[in-house]
């Protein structure tokens, strides 16, 4: 990697670089996780391990006081899919048109990168801070994200311990290094539905009955609900349809049983389990014989304004010129478990337009930036320093 230029001089491009050399494939962290413990070990930090299901989880703390600001973050990345398709390999990481190629450069090892060089920069100007500073580092979010920052919550809540803020280093700008801040995440609700018929002779229905024909009104309406307007940070709960499967592959068989997938992405004004109870009344209505499988896979959480977002918002302000949207758009994060523990939690990170894509970039010059805002929320939140 030493043939990259500005490796010498860039300290958050270096430690990026480092990273997506190292290949972590969930729930592989490839090295990555030791690579940043090593950075923060002579600063005073207290590592502690809660691996678990072979994912490698990483709890760093330096001090023992409030208010305690954690960054956050996962290592592991989604696989690159055919090398031939990139223009330079995945896991060798190269710098082109201004931009840092390499599977993870966007998700997220340059904002991984960015945490550990702000801490640095941080630590040396203010030795004797104020409250604590905290790391959470997973190899487990782009998977099942059952044995990675969730255990950690778990191990922490079990200790007693509380967080008072956390940002997430995810990709959330949209067009413009700044312009987002993700200060929320929707509730996920799956759903796994079998409606049970009785199988037959397509020409004689009479002798038959189509679970198709009886699921298919009740899933119009279902699909027809208003089930919240939402708020001031969330869109309303919406309900989507994503697989139906039904028949024996014989266009003169009546099916026996259909099952339907479907998923509701929801805003907190609404509950898991007050929408389970108006989709259950909605195929009582329509007589459904029926068995459902609930799947919650994320709480929503969401962060108001209060000093997190104030600090955050004036950071980038600062070092971009950019004023940031806040927005709650998107899947799931790690942020949903760490809320549990923390009341303000929000995630800031670059340009996520070529996330989980071949050649996967990130623009150089962003990287001091992104390690500069971070740095400058530590400034304000420890040291009380304007941005």
């Amino acid at each position: 990697m030493t043939d990259i230029p500005g490796l010498s001089t860039d300290p958050v491009l270096a430690l990026a670089a480092g990273l997506i050399a190292r290949p972590s494939l969930t729930p592989e962290d490839g090295g990555c996780i030791g690579l940043l413990a090593e950075r923060l070990a002579p600063l005073g930090f207290r590592l502690a391990r809660f691996d678990s299901g072979g994912v490698r989880n990483l709890w760093a703390r330096r001090g023992d006081a409030s208010p305690v600001i954690c960054l956050a973050g996962h290592v592991d990345v989604v696989p690159s899919g055919p090398e031939s398709a990139w223009r330079s390999p995945p896991f060798a990481p190269e710098i082109r048109d201004g931009h840092l190629y390499g599977r993870g450069a966007a998700d997220m090892k340059t904002s991984l990168a960015a945490f550990i060089v702000a801490i640095e920069t941080f630590i040396a100007a203010h030795p004797d801070h104020a409250g604590s500073i905290a790391v959470l580092l997973t190899s487990d979010e782009e998977g099942a994200a059952v044995d990675g920052t969730a255990k950690v919550v778990e191990a922490l809540r079990a200790r007693g311990e509380r967080l008072d803020y956390c940002i997430v280093g995810e990709p959330t700008c949209e067009a413009r290094f700044g312009d987002t801040i993700k200060n929320g995440r929707r509730g996920s609700l799956s759903a796994v539905m079998k409606v049970r018929g009785q199988q037959g002779h397509v020409a004689y229905p009479d002798r038959a009955r189509n679970p198709i024909h009886t699921l298919a009104p009740a899933l119009a309406e279902l699909i027809a609900t208003d089930w919240d307007d939402g708020d001031e940070f969330f869109p309303p709960t919406s309900c989507q349809v994503s697989n139906i499967h039904a028949g024996t592959g014989a266009n003169n068989v009546i099916p026996g049983e259909c099952e339907v997938l479907f998923n509701f992405r929801f805003a907190p004004v609404s509950s898991a389990e007050e929408l389970k109870i108006r989709c259950e009344a909605i195929f009582r209505r329509h007589k459904l014989d029926h068995e459902i499988d609930w799947q919650l896979s994320g709480k929503p959480f969401r962060t108001g304004r209060g000093p997190l977002l104030a600090a955050l918002t004036a950071a980038i302000r600062a070092a971009t010129g950019v004023e940031p949207a806040l927005s709650t758009r998107g899947g799931t994060s790690d942020g949903r478990f760490i809320a549990e523990i923390c009341d303000e939690v929000a995630e800031f990170g670059p340009i996520n337009a070529t996330i989980h894509k071949v050649d996967e970039c990130v623009a150089v010059e962003s990287l001091p930036a992104l390690a500069d805002i971070y740095r400058r929320v530590l400034n304000q939140l420890l040291a009380g320093e304007p941005a």
